[in-house]
C-alpha cells in the first residue's frame, strides 16, 4: 500500500511516525522479508498494440516525491511541469517544444490551464500563473500552504486547494484573493489533496475529513456538503478517510472515492447520496460504457455501474503494483505502474489486452487521454504520446 502521510503539526508528526512504523512492522515476516510484494507482470493474450507517436524529456518529473504532477492539454499544446521547477509547452501532435521556463521553486501541484494561463502550485505555498503564449510569468500569489493538486480556472477565477484543508479562489487577472473556505483537518492524512472540479459556476471538492463540498465559484458561498466516508477505528491511522481523488462529473451526477471508505454517487445539484459502495482509493477515476473505473489502494481495477453502484468486474492481477488511476480510451482503460509499464484493459470484462514499457522510472500520474491519444508522464520526466492500434 502506498501510504505517505504528511505532518500538519506536532501531533500529526507523531502520528505519522507511529503510523509508518506500524505499517513497516505489519509488512515484515518473521524472516525479515516483506510479506507484501507486487505481483509479477501478469500473462495475457495481446489483442492491441501500443505505438509511440512521440516522446520527449521535459524535466525532472515527479522524482521520489510521491506527487501526481499531471500534464494538461489546452488547444494545440500540452503543458507539463517537473518538481524541480521546469514548466514546458509542447505541440500535442509532434512533441515539438514551444517554450520552457524554470520557475526556480519546487512545484508540487499541476498542471492547470485555460483562459490563456498555465497554472502550478508550489511547495512554499504559492500559485503561479504563466502566459500560455510564451511562458512569461503573469503573476505569483501566496496561498495558505503547500499546493499538491492542479489549480483550476473558469470564468476568470482560479481555484487552488492547499494541504491545510483550505480552498482558495484567486482573480485570474492578477492573483488577488477573492475568497477562502476551509474544513476541519484530521490529525493524520495522506500526502495529497483532491483536485477541485469547476463546472457551471460551481466548485466541487473533496477533503481529508471524508467530505465532499460544493461552493459558488464567484463568491465561495457553500451550496452543500456530503459525507463520502465516516472515520472509524480506534487509531488515527484507521480513521483516515481522505478524499484525494478529483470529483468525477457525469451528467447530473458526481462520483467520489475515499481512502478506507467508499465510492459514492451524488446528485451534483444538492449533494444527495444516490448510492454508496465500500472502497479504498486515493486515485482519480474515469468513466465509460456506463461504468466508472477505479484503481484501489491494492491496485485492483474495478468497473462499477454508474446507476446502481454494482461491481461489473474486478481485475486483480496488478495487486500491489502501485497502479496509477485509470483513464478511458476507446473501448479500453489504461493505467501505469511502478515499473513504468502502461497496461491496456478491456472496458467490457476487465481482461488485459495490451502492454508496453514507457520508462523504467515508473508511472505515478494518471494517463491523460485527449482525442484518442494517450499522454503518459513518467516519474523521471519523460512525456510520451501513444496510440492503440
Amino acid at each position: 500500500m502506498r501510504l505517505n502521510p504528511v505532518a500538519r503539526n506536532t501531533r500529526s508528526l507523531v502520528s505519522a511516525v507511529i503510523g509508518m512504523a506500524l505499517l513497516g512492522l505489519a509488512g515484515c515476516s518473521s524472516t525479515g522479508e516483506e510479506a507484501v510484494k507486487p505481483n509479477p507482470l501478469p500473462d495475457f493474450n495481446q489483442e492491441v498494440k501500443l505505438t509511440t507517436v512521440w516522446s520527449k524529456g521535459v524535466g525532472s518529473g515527479q522524482e521520489d516525491s510521491w506527487l501526481h504532477l499531471m500534464p494538461v492539454v489546452d488547444g494545440d499544446r500540452i503543458y507539463a511541469a517537473g518538481v524541480s521547477g521546469k514548466v514546458s509547452a509542447l505541440d500535442k501532435a509532434t512533441g515539438r517544444e514551444a517554450w520552457s521556463v524554470n520557475l526556480e521553486t519546487r512545484i508540487t501541484g499541476g498542471v492547470g490551464a485555460g483562459e490563456g494561463l498555465v497554472l502550478v502550485g508550489t511547495r512554499d505555498g504559492h500559485v503561479i500563473a504563466l502566459n500560455e503564449t510564451d511562458g512569461t510569468e503573469a503573476w505569483r500569489a501566496p496561498v495558505t500552504s503547500e499546493v499538491l493538486s492542479a489549480p483550476q480556472i473558469q470564468n476568470g477565477v482560479v481555484v487552488a486547494q492547499a494541504i491545510d484543508a483550505k480552498l482558495i479562489a484567486l482573480d485570474a487577472k492578477d492573483g488577488k484573493r477573492l475568497w477562502l473556505q476551509e474544513v476541519i483537518q484530521p490529525v493524520l492524512t495522506l500526502r495529497g489533496t483532491s483536485t477541485p472540479t469547476l463546472s457551471g459556476g460551481v466548485v466541487y471538492a473533496g477533503f481529508a475529513n471524508g467530505e465532499a463540498r460544493a461552493y459558488r465559484l464567484d463568491t465561495g458561498i457553500p451550496l452543500w456538503d456530503a459525507k463520502v466516508a465516516v472515520p472509524r477505528g480506534s487509531s488515527e491511522l484507521e480513521r483516515m478517510v481522505d478524499v484525494d481523488s478529483a470529483p468525477l462529473m457525469s451528467g447530473d451526477r458526481l462520483y467520489l472515492v475515499s481512502f478506507q471508505g467508499n465510492v459514492v454517487s451524488l446528485d451534483r445539484d444538492g449533494g444527495r447520496i444516490l448510492w454508496t459502495r465500500e472502497a479504498s482509493s486515493y486515485e482519480s477515476m474515469t468513466e465509460g460504457f456506463g461504468n466508472i473505473y477505479l484503481s484501489d489502494a491494492g491496485s485492483t481495477v474495478s468497473a462499477v455501474d454508474q446507476r446502481t453502484g454494482a461491481i461489473v468486474w474486478s481485475q486483480k492481477d496488478f495487486a500491489n503494483r502501485s497502479l496509477s488511476g485509470p483513464s478511458a480510451v476507446g473501448s479500453y482503460v489504461v493505467a501505469g505502474d511502478f515499473e513504468g509499464y502502461l497496461h491496456v484493459i478491456s472496458q467490457v470484462d476487465g481482461r488485459i489486452v495490451g502492454r508496453t514499457k514507457v520508462d523504467s522510472s515508473g508511472i505515478r500520474s494518471r494517463p491523460l487521454v485527449v482525442d484518442g491519444v494517450i499522454y503518459v508522464y513518467t516519474n523521471g520526466g519523460d512525456l510520451a504520446a501513444l496510440k492503440i492500434d
